[in-house]
This record gives C-alpha cells, sequence and structure tokens, in this order.
C-alpha cells in the first residue's frame, strides 16, 4: 500500500499554469532495484524534465511540467515499478519552476538519517540465466552476472546509499562497456551496481588445500564438476559464505561428508539442476514450485518420492528433502554442467558460523573439504540459505535470510526511538527498529561459541552502522545465562527483559497485525526461562496489548540430568513416567537398572532435574517411550521422527488429558491420562505410528478445547513445535472448524528466530501500556 502525503493543498488544486515542479520523496524497498531508471523512463514518456536521486531515507525526485503530466507521474510510476521494488509513502511539496531542460539522474546524497531499506541479496534472473548460457553472449559462463534485477545486494553493502562505491565491488573498475550499459537507461543493467563481466568483474579459482590454484576461470568450474563426479567434496564460496558441495546420489561420499563435518544424522540440503530431475525424486506442488523459483530461491522442504535416486543418508529416516535451484551464476555453471542433484550444505563446523573468507575457509574447513573454488569478491557478512515449507496452504519460515532478511517484518503502529533486540540464545537473530520499521537480521545460529558470538556482535555493528543508528534502548531474553543476555547487560543502556514465550506470541501478533484485539498465544518449545523460575514451553498465554497473563501450561514434569535431557529424549521418558508413578516407575526404555537408579535418586533429592512444562521435551519423552528416538545428534530429532510416525497413524482417535486449576490460578493441563493410556497401549502392542498419531490429536485437542473455553476468536499458533506440519494443520483445520481465527507467524519462524522481532514489540508497548493501535 503507498501512502501519497500532500504537504500543500494546492498540489491537488487551484488554478492550473503553464508549468509546475513538485519535489516527491519516496520511501520503501527503491535502492538496487532499478527504481531510479524506471522513475527517468517515466519522466521522459511524459514529457517531465528534472532529476532524480537517491538518498538515505530513499529516493529523492523534482519534476517539471504541465499540471497534466505531473497528476499522471506517480500513476504511471506505480504501474511500471521495477519487480522487487515497493513504495511504501510518497510525499509530493510544490516548488517553484526552475526551467530544468531535461531529466537527469544524479548522484546520490549521504545527509540526513539512514531509513531507506536495503534489499536482500536475489536469485539470478531468467535473462541473466540466459546470457550465461549463450556462447554469443559477452558473459557466456560469466559466473558473476546480474542486472538491477537480480543478484548480491546485502552481502555486498557496506553503507547506504546503495551506490557502487558503498559495496564490495568499489575495486572493480567498470570497462567501457559494462559502463555504457551502466550509463544507459534502455539497459537492464543501467545503474545495476554490481554490473560486472570477464574482463572488469572478479574471477574465480580452484584452490587445493593448501591454498594453491589448480585453475582459473572456466577450467576451474569444469574441474569442480568432474571431482564432484569422483567423490570428492567441494568448498564452494557463494553469495553470502561457503557451500559444501558433493554428488547426492553417492552413498559412500555422503559417508565420508558425514564423517568430516560430525554431522551423523541431520539432514543434508540438496541443489537440483533445472530441468525435470527434480520431478522425478519429490512430489512438488505448484505454489512449491514457485517459492523454488522466486527471486528469494529458499529451500523449500518437499516430500520425497519412493523411487528418489538420492542417497538414502543424505537425509536418513526422512520421507521429506530439504531442496533448492541454482540462485547464483555460479551454482548454474556447477549443476548446467554436472546434471545430478549435489548435496549443498552450509561451509561450516558444528555450530559455528559458515565461512565467507578464502583464509578462514582453509583454516575451519581443511579437514572436510578436497578443494576451495574460491572468488575475489568480497563477503561483507554471512547469509545463510533461507529455508520454508508449505504447511495449511501458508509458507512458514524455517530459516529466515538470505533472499529475505534484511527487509522489515512488520510496521509497528507508531514510530519508537531506535531500540535494540539481542534475541534468544538459540537460532539467534537480532533486530533495530528504524522509526516504524522492524529491521531482523539473517539468522545466526546458536551462541554456542565464540565464532558464534563473534558472528552476533559483528552483525549488531554492521546493521547499526548501515542504518546509521544508536540505540537508546535494549531488550533481552530474561534468562540470565543466555550469551545475549549478557551482551545487552554489558551495552550499559536502559534495558528491558521480555519472558520468552510473551516474545513468541508478540512477534506473531506483530506480523498478523492484530494490535487491536486480545489474541490466544499458544506457544510451545524447548525451553524458555519462566517467570516462576521453572523452564516453560507448554503456554497458553492471554494477550491483550501490553497485558498478558499465563492462562494455561502443561504440568511441569522433571527433567533428570538437566540440560542433557535435550539431547538425550530418553530422559524426559523417565521423567514422565517418573511423575506419573513414583516409586512404582517401571523400567524406562534406554537406560539399564543400575542408571536410572542414579538418575531418579537426584529427582528425588531435587539434584539437577529441573522442572519444565515444555511441550518439546513431551515430545522427546513420548519418542523416546515409543522406541523411536533415544538419543539425539540435533535438535528436534526426537519430535521430527514422531512427526513422520504419526503421518503414516492414519487415526483421529486421541489420548485423555486432564485439567485441573493450580495454585496459581493457571489451567493446567494434566499429561497424565495421556502417558497412562499409552504405556498401557505399547504394552498391549499397538502399532507406534498409530500411538505417534493419537498423541498428536491430543495436543490438538488441547488447544481447540481450550480456545473454545477461553473464547478469543484469534489464536496464534507459534514456537519451535510448530515446525510440525501434522499439529500445524491439524490446528488450523480443527480452529477454523470451530469458528476461530488461527494465525502462524508469517514473515518469520515460529521458532527462536522471532524471539527479536516479539521483545522489539514489547519495547514499543511498553511506552504506553495503553498502546493497542
Amino acid at each position: 500500500m503507498i501512502l501519497v502525503i500532500l504537504k500543500d493543498s494546492s498540489i491537488a488544486g487551484g488554478q492550473p499554469v503553464d508549468r509546475q515542479r513538485q519535489r516527491l520523496t519516496i520511501t520503501g524497498v527503491v535502492q538496487g532495484v532499478g527504481f531510479r531508471p524506471c522513475v527517468y523512463r517515466v519522466a521522459q514518456e511524459l514529457g517531465l524534465t528534472g532529476w532524480v536521486q537517491n538518498s538515505s531515507q530513499g529516493v529523492d525526485i523534482e519534476i517539471e511540467g504541465d499540471r497534466p503530466h505531473l497528476d499522471q507521474f506517480p500513476i504511471h510510476l506505480t504501474a511500471a515499478l521495477p519487480p522487487h521494488a515497493t513504495i511504501h509513502s510518497l510525499e509530493a511539496t510544490p516548488l517553484p519552476p526552475q526551467g530544468d531542460p531535461q531529466f537527469e539522474i544524479r548522484p546520490s546524497t549521504t545527509t540526513g538519517p539512514k531509513t531507506t531499506l536495503v534489499l536482500p541479496d536475489l536469485a539470478t534472473c531468467s535473462a541473466c540465466v540466459a546470457d550465461l548460457l549463450d556462447p554469443q553472449n559477452r558473459r557466456y559462463h560469466y559466473p558473476f552476472t546480474n542486472c538491477t534485477h537480480c543478484g548480491p545486494r546485502y552481502t555486498i553493502i557496506n553503507a547506504l546509499p546503495y551506490d557502487r562505491p558503498n559495496t564490495t565491488m568499489a575495486r572493480f573498475k567498470l570497462c567501457p562497456a559494462c559502463q555504457q550499459e551502466y550509463d544507459d537507461p534502455g539497459d537492464r543493467r543501467f545503474h545495476a551496481q554490481p554490473n560486472a563481466c570477464p574482463i572488469c568483474g572478479p574471477t574465480v579459482a580452484l584452490w587445493d588445500r593448501s591454498g594453491h590454484p589448480v585453475a582459473q576461470g572456466s577450467a576451474a568450474i569444469a574441474a569442480v564438476v568432474a571431482k564432484i563426479a569422483e567423490g570428492q567434496i567441494i568448498a564452494v564460496k557463494g553469495l553470502g559464505g561457503f557451500h559444501l558441495l558433493a554428488a547426492a546420489e553417492q552413498a559412500s561420499t555422503v559417508a565420508k561428508l558425514r564423517q568430516r563435518k560430525q554431522r551423523p544424522d541431520k539432514p543434508f540440503a540438496l541443489m537440483y539442476p533445472l530441468g525435470e530431475r527434480l520431478g522425478q525424486d519429490c512430489d512438488v506442488s505448484r505454489q512449491e514450485w514457485a517459492l523454488l523459483q522466486s527471486p528469494q530461491a529458499p529451500i523449500v522442504i518437499l516430500s520425497r518420492r519412493s523411487e528418489a535416486a538420492i542417497a538414502p543418508n543424505v537425509a536418513p529416516h526422512n520421507p521429506t528433502l530439504g531442496v533448492m535451484l541454482p540462485y547464483t551464476p555460479l551454482h548454474h555453471l556447477i549443476l548446467a554442467q554436472y546434471q545430478h542433484p549435489v548435496v549443498a550444505t552450509s561451509g561450516n563446523r558444528a555450530d559455528e558460523p559458515i565461512c565467507t573468507d578464502e583464509q578462514s575457509a582453509l583454516e575451519r574447513l581443511a579437514g572436510i573439504a578436497d578443494l576451495f573454488l574460491v572468488h575475489n569478491r568480497p563477503i561483507v557478512r554471512p547469509v545463510d540459505d533461507s529455508i520454508v515449507r508449505v504447511m495449511a496452504g501458508q509458507v512458514v519460515m524455517v530459516r529466515r535470510s538470505r533472499g529475505y532478511a534484511p527487509l522489515p517484518v512488520a510496521p509497528l503502529p507508531q514510530g519508537m526511538p531506535p531500540t535494540l533486540a539481542v534475541g534468544a540464545h538459540q537460532k539467534n537473530t537480532i533486530a533495530l527498529t528504524v522509526n516504524r520499521q522492524i529491521i531482523l537480521s539473517q539468522h545466526l545460529g546458536d551462541l554456542s561459541n565464540a565464532e558464534a558470538l563473534d558472528a552476533f556482535e559483528q552483525t549488531i555493528t554492521s546493521l547499526q552502522s548501515l542504518y546509521g543508528t544508536t540505540p537508546e534502548r535494549i531488550v533481552c531474553d530474561r534468562h540470565p545465562d543466555y550469551l545475549s543476555s549478557q551482551y545487552a547487560i554489558q551495552r550499559n543502556l536502559p534495558l528491558q527483559r521480555v519472558q520468552h514465550h510473551h516474545a513468541h506470541v508478540l512477534a506473531a501478533i506483530a506480523t498478523a497485525q492484530l494490535w487491536d484485539r486480545p489474541v490466544l498465544g499458544v506457544a510451545w518449545d524447548g525451553t524458555g526461562y519462566g517467570e516462576d523460575g521453572t523452564i516453560w514451553g507448554g503456554e497458553l498465554l492471554r494477550v491483550d496489548g501490553a497485558g498478558w497473563q499465563r492462562w494455561g501450561h502443561w504440568l511441569p514434569f522433571p527433567l533428570p540430568g538437566g540440560d542433557v535431557a535435550a539431547r538425550e529424549p530418553r530422559r524426559s521418558a523417565l521423567g514422565l513416567l517418573w511423575a506419573l508413578w513414583q516409586e512404582a516407575c517401571p523400567p524406562c526404555p534406554g537406560f539399564t537398572p543400575s542408571t536410572q537408579t542414579l538418575l531418579l535418586q537426584g529427582v528425588r533429592q531435587g539434584v539437577n532435574a529441573p522442572l519444565t512444562s515444555s511441550v518439546g521435551r513431551l515430545f522427546d519423552g513420548v519418542a523416546a517411550l515409543l522406541g523411536l528416538c533415544d538419543r539425539a545428534t540435533f535438535e528436534g530429532q526426537g519430535a521430527m521422527v514422531l512427526e513422520f510416525a504419526a503421518h503414516r497413524g492414519e487415526t483421529s482417535d486421541r489420548y485423555p488429558w486432564g485439567r485441573l486449576t493450580l495454585d496459581s490460578g493457571a489451567m493446567g493441563f494434566d499429561w497424565r491420562p495421556l502417558i497412562a493410556a499409552m504405556w498401557r497401549d505399547r504394552g498391549a502392542g499397538q502399532g507406534v505410528e498409530r500411538m505417534a498419531a493419537k498423541f498428536h490429536n491430543t495436543l490438538i485437542d488441547v488447544i481447540v478445547t481450550s480456545a473454545a473455553e477461553l473464547g478469543i476468536r484469534d489464536v496464534v499458533l507459534t514456537g519451535g513445535c510448530f515446525q510440525n506440519r501434522y499439529l500445524v494443520e491439524g490446528a488450523i483445520a480443527q480452529l477454523q472448524h470451530r469458528g476461530f481465527r488461527p494465525h502462524i507467524p508469517h514473515q518469520l519462524p515460529p521458532h527462536d528466530g522471532s524471539i527479536a522481532v516479539g521483545q522489539l514489540v514489547a519495547a514499543y508497548l511498553a511506552l504506553d501500556g495503553s498502546t493497542t493501535a
């Protein structure tokens, strides 16, 4: 929607004169998208004179001509917008005529606050792919082809406005042919800041593990294709960092990659060549095809077909595959020559950020990659691939990064002072306010080591510098041990702490723009610091503006061993059995009698056995009780295998569950009848898939029953548990059937990647506790 503000009513009325002039100030996504060339062409078509220039706020225009054509200009401009441009506001101010002889594009100005929006990196457009594969084109097989409709943006920009001197392309001087394109209003590379060709642009080279060149240019790419076919693992410097590429049809190669990367079970992402091959391996809906081929080009989680020729250990015991298409010219060239899918996983070691420069890659990936395909265009900041999944006909973010970040995720009802939110500990993102906009960073990952913390701090510094803002306030999670919270405390700014699950719900409220009504927030995840000192994670919150209440939650149960339980679902299972039967606790699957006795001794004494209401840990416990996952090698593994089993269960039955009013006044959801009935089914030999489906159906029943009792029509489903398609689709279908309006976060992941946004919303509401619109 475009907001047009007329600074003076004389623009829209009054007596016409022969010649008039206006100054237009435009904000939105208007830099790096071919917006100024579009303005130029519209002005030429209407016979208007004047100028256009980028500014730190957006784009400034002065146009002069007769009144009818001036009135037509905003209409024609809106109709002719480039594919990725968006106008948020247009302010018009009358000026005295100056008699400009022509219309021109002027150099950018850098004065004033930096509020214009930075565009994400965009996948190679079809026109540039055609250039890349045309032997008659001067950019044939050139791996850095781009235009105003595609190519790098966020990963190469150092400062606003978005001009070549402010990017890492500044070191590459345009050759005469590229300069002519850059200066030609009729060319799609007109003012394309990363414009380059084989004569004047970046180049690629293939290095061995010592950093010695093996091949250059096209020969390097051909060598990479040959080495992939031979079973070697190649580290490839891409748009926002390194990928590790390997043959996806060679089980031995995938096993080697798993061993070297110390990633035994977590699924690998795949990159497919253009053509029909993907449709042979996966079921792809029209909506999923559109996502794969979109300018954002995310990894899309697809259903794997039984006849798929992909090595089984690419995604062990998993009926889905995470798939993307080539999104840079370099990837297009590799896949066009190889013509088979490749594993394309992040170039990093476990729990570390992806590598972005050649020397770091040589050091950190030396024990993983056999060869390194590098280039000499610097990457300003690491940006991982985004991941999405279609559930209930909606696109749900699993990881928001390349193609989406750092576009704003939701406008606040009103502007607020510059504020920084530092997010959670896992799946961290950070967020800044720029007037009404919430600017969310790319996915940063878990803050579990020094490298990750460095990337976190560098991203904060980078975004603050990019937008020229200095936060006046800072917001963090209530958990005192989160490294993000400790960072916030050390900043010595006015500090606000926000409860984890409240932040989850507020983020979803903001993206759905539910400011003016009460909301039931179902926030289910693995862990969050509770206000009563326990670990929350199975929460139903009543949220109304700045006020919120813990309306209900699952009954707590102990976690023998504390944090270790997140990696060993069997410990959650033992905690459930103990809480249900106490001293009559039966033998728990996955433990020897002596180990179980030792752990229960700690539970009795309250030593390293914290209480939790977490649905994430409930999922883990059920997965272990059903024999699906005793130990997890990656986060959410137990819940994932339980979901897959439920899809095969095909039943509408559910288990019983109870309700009781707790001393706090909150509603307690009693899982004990559920676990007792499941234990009986297990003893009677009922199928695991059927039990898994009944468990999911029970959770859905809790949501719908609670919504009916509370009587709030808008229900938000958020938290890491709502990455589960069975749970999401079942809950949405039943809520809609009962007349409720269910919402899942838009533009945001439901997991902790959304926490920073919720923290900023809490800070906004705290400015005036009555603020709801």
